[in-house]
């Protein structure tokens, strides 16, 4: 058994490789619809009969403004949004036609204005109208837009003002800009990290790369949203039962299903395309669960912080710490406990651990327990600090997860410590290079992990594999 292990993990690998380089043109060419799909984006995705307005408010250095209340209205329709740091902020409106964008003056930040207040955009089926308002430190005496077509629609040859991409919403470099772009870095990488430490802990204990950890990742997120909004539970209830619902799906699918098939001996191959076919039911059935919109854990808004420079909200700092505080305690784990070292010992050579006492399989168990567990409270703190989730979330998230645990080394959980901050600071980060259009920053992931399959296949802190 343990003269193949070795074996078996290299074709994992040919996998992924293969997995990564077939899917990067696709990635490419989707990578607009995929941004406009990612919660931290957009509240609303247009389909080919359907069309969504976003409003967009920045202040003089070009950074989305969170907490400013918004009423896209027209058509009959009215709805009122609230704007958030991560991007602008979009709903689905009825019909095409002319909408008003206007702003609740009185949830401004102070010291600042509008200029002007209100703006019209015109809704096209199967785009994204986008408005953008911006603020001064000076009352502006500019009346409403008269002439529809203020903002822009996706697809047109020039960006509407704000919108990412655009030269005006970017403003050119700036360090301030960069600065605040490093602390959205630093919260995604911790995030990424809570979650793609499973995905290396089961891996070096069973040589299995799971693609249905990014669904696990979105449970956490769902479990939370259920027990306040469906069970009428108050957040502190919801969020321990959601951890306790997430860390119990791993301990069930180890009994029911990875148990049985590790007996049965059956091929890592075959057990990497049954995660694929897991991954799929589950983000089905998320679907059924809450629906294919964009969902909130919590209808208020959090209040602001800035600290070092950098503004995020108050969910996103207690997210940090929180990620900080649970990857300490998964390193204290790791190397001063006896379950610890005995996990230690299994992912090294399971046939020597076995007989030294150890029993593999129990400690199998408790590390898929304990990944989904994680995964599943990385998901609640990331749908907290961005604000919003989908369906769909821990799918784009997973793409982010394997570049990390690439980057640092399969089978180290230190490795996807680093890895994943390094993946968190580069994806946003990425914008601020020349040229680079915000839509692509996730392909920056994905040029990562090929480079490293290409160049070091086992990462910054794994160790060379014999062949043969």
């Amino acid at each position: 058994m343990t003269a193949d292990r070795p074996n078996l993990a290299t074709p994992a690998r040919r996998l992924m490789a293969t997995l990564a380089v077939a899917a990067f043109p696709a990635l490419l060419a989707a990578a607009p619809a995929m941004a406009a799909a990612a919660p931290v984006a957009t509240d609303c995705t247009p389909e080919a009969s359907t069309a969504c307005v976003a409003a967009i408010v920045m202040d003089e250095e070009n950074n989305f403004v969170p907490d400013v209340g918004v009423t896209i209205s027209g058509a009959g329709f009215e709805a009122e949004v609230t704007t958030t740091q991560e991007g602008p902020v979009s709903v689905k409106v009825p019909d095409v036609g002319t909408y008003t964008i206007t702003l609740d003056e009185a949830t401004l930040p102070d010291g600042l204005f509008p200029d002007p207040p209100q703006i019209d955009v015109i809704a096209q089926t199967g785009s994204t109208a986008r408005g953008a308002i911006h603020l001064g430190d000076q009352p502006a005496g500019a009346t409403p837009s008269d002439e529809p077509g203020a903002g822009a629609s996706e697809g047109t040859e020039t960006p509407a003002a704000g919108e990412e991409g655009s030269d005006e919403a970017t403003g050119g470099f700036s360090w301030s800009n960069a600065w605040q772009k490093f602390g959205l870095g630093i919260r995604l990488g911790l995030l990424l990290a809570l979650a793609s430490v499973g995905i290396s802990l089961i891996y070096g204990t069973t040589g299995l790369s799971t693609f249905a950890h990014g669904e696990q990742f979105t449970l956490g997120a769902v479990f939370a949203f259920m027990g306040i909004h469906m069970w009428g539970l108050s957040f502190w209830p919801a969020a321990l039962l959601s951890l306790a619902l997430c860390t119990a799906t791993g301990f069930v699918q180890d009994v029911v299903l990875w148990k049985p098939l590790r007996q049965r001996g059956t091929p890592l191959t075959q057990l990497m395309i049954i995660t694929i076919g897991l991954s799929l039911t589950l983000q089905y059935t998320i679907q059924l669960m809450i629906g294919n919109g964009s969902e909130r854990i919590l209808s208020t808004n959090p209040t602001s912080m800035t600290i070092a420079g950098i503004t995020l909200s108050s969910w996103s700092w207690a997210s940090m710490a929180v990620a900080v505080v649970a990857i300490l305690f998964i390193g204290w784990f790791l190397t001063r406990t006896r379950i610890g070292r005995a996990t230690r010992a299994v992912s090294d050579n399971p046939a020597l651990a076995s007989a030294t006492g150890i029993n593999p399989d129990k400690i199998v168990r408790i590390v898929w327990t304990m990944s989904t567990g994680f995964a599943g409270l990385a998901g609640l703190m990331y749908g907290l600090s961005v604000g919003t989730f989908g369906w769909n979330t821990g799918m784009q998230m997973l793409l982010l997860m394997f570049a990390a645990v690439t980057l640092g080394g399969l089978g180290t959980a230190f490795g996807a410590l680093l890895g994943s901050l390094v993946i968190g600071i580069v994806v946003e980060m990425s914008p601020l290079i020349p040229g680079m259009p915000n839509d692509l920053r996730y392909a920056t992931a994905l040029a990562i992990l090929i480079l490293v399959l290409l160049l070091r296949p086992q990462g910054l802190l794994g160790r060379r594999e014999r062949i043969g």
